[in-house]
């Protein structure tokens, strides 16, 4: 075999394996894409944010008028998360202090929670809409979006602001 046969043969290899990737990524569908470096959303918050991971920096946290705060950490590529729909997440959340009270990774559980249908806080309730599958979202939940004057005993306090970093994993 000759210098350029191989090399044809080795371009033809490629093509046919990128081709079958690419192939079994749409047949999968949009709301099962992993999130990809480097993704492109042309909101201007995200624009923002892309530009801080790029040079390394936090992503600047974006506040809602109901005192949510939120920042995207990786953007998705997949589905966009609305209200009505049934969503996956791996999540962590943190107390005012520091220490970890809840993880579905430490449970080895993904959590699966209707958007709209008040089956989880406030702040996950509006925290999440706007995701895209695949994306990374940190969440500052204020005390009135959480648990409030009650707490959550024992585990968290009153008046409690809780963070979260939230991953979607899916949405339908």
């Amino acid at each position: 075999m000759t210098k350029s046969t191989s090399e044809s043969l080795i371009r033809a290899l490629v093509f046919v394996a990128m081709a079958a990737a690419v192939s079994a990524a749409w047949a999968a569908g949009p709301s099962s894409a992993p999130a990809t470096a480097g993704a492109v959303n042309t909101s201007n918050s995200n624009i923002k944010n892309l530009a801080a991971a790029k040079t390394g920096g936090e992503p600047a946290m974006i506040a809602t008028k109901s005192g949510l705060k939120y920042a995207d950490l990786e953007l998705g590529t997949g589905t966009v998360v609305k209200s009505g729909m049934l969503v996956l997440v791996d999540y962590e959340g943190w107390l005012p202090g520091g220490e970890k009270f809840d993880s579905s990774y430490d449970r080895r559980e993904p959590f699966r929670f209707k958007v709209g249908a008040g089956d989880v806080i406030l702040g996950w309730e509006e925290g999440v809409v706007g995701m895209k599958v695949g994306g990374k979202r940190k969440l500052v939940v204020p005390a009135d979006l959480a648990y409030g004057e009650a707490g959550a005993p024992p585990r968290i306090p009153a008046n409690a602001t809780l963070t979260f970093e939230v991953r979607l994993l899916a949405a339908k």
